[in-house]
């Protein structure tokens, strides 16, 4: 019988909210390169082509899907999309999440996979669920949401704002990465003063009840 969320029927033009975990629940970011390494990975593929070297854009998806959050945990990732054709998440999650692997097996000198199954895939149907969404991306470093036998990272409010593999900080003006859509999500808030407002909403411990639940099935 399929697990939760592993049935993937998409549609043109919708947010997904995809997530894995590691097999067994191990880690798959065991240091700071690795993390590195599959946000390279990300900004490769999301890009515009390097027409100088063609051949590096093999698999780009540039204009066919659109990152709009992400967090990298210890043993699992998260990842807010949208897609321009119901085919594009298929290609481009086999694409990020089979180089990874490869990079990983090669540093640690070990064969097999990597993830406990298939990426899952839950698609968005409203715009609250849609905000809460990336709120749940961003505040996943926290205490707030743990999960599995893995020790997570558990940060504070004034640590999450320094923690290196999330959206979070694009969100809060605090950088911009060329890679990653913002615009979106903030035009839901004050168009005076977007970050900020985005920002008290991040910090407001109330949830959406529909989001407060959802966590990596297991």
């Amino acid at each position: 019988m399929p697990s939760k969320n592993a049935l993937k029927i998409y549609r043109d033009n919708t947010y997904y909210h995809l997530y894995n975990r590691g097999v067994d629940k191990q880690l798959i970011f065991d240091n700071d390169h690795a993390y590195k390494t599959f946000l390279y990975f990300l900004k490769k593929y999301l890009l515009p082509p390097d027409e100088t070297f063609p051949s590096k854009a093999t698999n780009n998806f540039f204009g066919s899907i659109t990152l709009h959050a992400h967090c990298l945990m210890p043993n699992h990732y998260h990842l807010l999309i949208s897609q321009k054709n119901s085919d594009d998440i298929n290609f481009f999650m086999r694409s990020i999440n089979s180089q990874y692997v490869r990079y990983y097996n090669s540093h640690h000198n070990r064969i097999g996979p990597l993830f406990q199954s298939r990426y899952k895939a839950v698609s968005v149907n409203s715009d609250e669920q849609l905000l809460y969404l990336t709120k749940y991306i961003h505040v996943n470093p926290t205490a707030l949401f743990t999960s599995g036998t893995v020790p997570e990272v558990k940060l504070s409010r004034e640590q999450l704002l320094q923690y290196p593999y999330s959206s979070l900080n694009n969100y809060l003006g605090n950088i911009n990465q060329a890679w990653l859509n913002t615009k979106a999500i903030l035009s839901y808030f004050s168009k005076t003063n977007p970050h900020q407002q985005y920002a008290d909403f991040i910090f407001d411990d109330r949830f959406s009840e529909s989001i407060k639940t959802l966590r990596i099935d297991e």
